[in-house]
């Protein structure tokens, strides 16, 4: 199947503290520079100033759909106050996109918290889901005719995150390298810690806490978005992917039964055997941030989500490689599209494509690997477009891959 249904979402996304810049009153800002190898965001892409530049550019290219984030630590940079004027900004934003005639996609908490937050325990401290929920109570206050509602991105990356904090102030201590969690290029370094399923369902718990409220207060569709591993399995591997499979999706999977879509987020595929997850291959094409070159993988995940989450609306929230060759980006995602259509030829209800991602970012500790449909120039800012952003903006506008026009 080459062409899409009528109604897709055709766009790209983003999050606030890979791209807006000087994010300061955040967690992950407080860490950034002080552990060996750990590259600073600083001004970012600056596109908390430039917002209106980016939609234009996904606009003008034919898209009609940008999936960005409002950032907790902007809105409440000390408990209890809440700032007007940010909430005011992010409301302008949403309003700019209108003003394209970009459906916006919002995403309510993309890995980053308030530093305070952090301070007081984070997501295991006492108390958390109901800061989380007034925090989420008082964004609905700007959220009036937005449509689409992530309440939290990728929750199965941020509880392994979650458990990441000790390993990182434990590097600070040792003056050890930075370990990304997105990035597997650093070098020998242990395995990241898979996420504990005990930190997973303080993440459920918590979405299902707001999930009411926003759907109440704004008539928005809600749901979250999963990282998807795209497991597949050698012989004598299925009882093992079975359980990596519930520890990094499946939990977070089931928390989405009841919601009005799920996310699906994915770039590669990694097998697994009896002993775990095999490392991806030392590949001359693998990515810039070391996974392999695996376009078929988002066919895997997308029919994974459905089985799981018994048919919920799906869309796909983001998708794309780290290269700095944009033919082979553009070579990743056409294929890409080609198993996601294959995917709704059978019968499954997927809704949307929104690319990872819009621009040239910060990848949580670096700057090297690049995801973006548009290059940006750190010094000026001037934003590039990608032969990638038109490629993509014409499928947008025939709603359909090239080989079906």
């Amino acid at each position: 199947m080459n062409t899409f249904p009528d109604g897709f979402l055709w766009g790209a996304s983003t999050a606030p503290h890979q791209i807006e810049g000087n994010n300061l009153n955040s967690d992950f800002w407080a860490n950034e520079g002080r552990v060996p190898g750990m590259e600073r965001s600083g001004d970012a892409c600056d596109s908390y100033h430039r917002y209106r530049e980016d939609m234009q550019l996904l606009a003008e290219a034919g898209l009609n759909s940008y999936r960005f984030g409002i950032e907790w630590a902007r809105i409440e940079p000390e408990p209890g106050l809440i700032s007007r004027a940010e909430l005011a900004h992010y409301r302008r934003m949403i309003d700019t996109a209108n003003d394209f005639s970009l459906t916006p996609f919002v995403t309510l908490h993309h890995f980053t918290n308030p530093r305070w937050f952090a301070e007081q325990g984070g997501w295991t401290a006492p108390g958390a889901i109901d800061r989380f929920r007034s925090y989420v109570e008082n964004v609905t206050s700007i959220l009036d005719g937005v449509e689409w509602v992530a309440t939290m991105n990728e929750p199965n990356m941020l509880a392994m995150m979650t458990g990441m904090a000790a390993l990182m102030q434990q590097a600070q201590q040792q003056g050890e390298g930075w370990q990304s969690p997105t990035v597997d290029t650093d070098g020998p370094r242990p395995a990241l810690p898979a996420p504990r399923p005990e930190i997973g369902r303080i993440f459920v718990e918590a979405h299902h806490a707001v999930r009411d409220i926003v759907r109440e207060r704004t008539g928005a569709k809600v749901g979250w978005t999963v990282a998807n591993r795209a497991f597949e399995t050698r012989p004598g591997g299925e009882e093992k992917r079975r359980e990596l499979e519930y520890i990094w999706e499946d939990l977070y999977l089931e928390g989405s039964r009841g919601d009005d879509f799920v996310g699906v987020q994915s770039y590669s595929a990694q097998w697994v055997n009896a002993d775990g997850i095999e490392p991806y291959p030392s590949h001359p094409d693998n990515t810039l941030v070391g996974s392999a070159y695996r376009p078929d993988a988002l066919a895997i995940a997308v029919r994974h989500t459905a089985e799981v989450t018994g048919g919920i609306p799906i869309v796909v929230t983001e998708n794309g490689i780290a290269t700095h060759d944009d033919s082979r980006r553009i070579a990743y995602t056409d294929e890409a599209l080609r198993h996601l259509g294959q995917t709704i030829a059978e019968g499954i209800d997927v809704r949307g494509y929104l690319h990872w991602s819009l621009l040239d970012n910060y990848e949580w500790g670096h700057w090297e690997p690049t995801f973006g449909l548009v290059e940006v120039d750190r010094e000026t800012f001037q934003r590039t477009p990608k032969p990638s952003l038109g490629w993509l903006g014409e499928v947008a506008r025939r709603n359909a891959r090239a080989d079906a026009a």
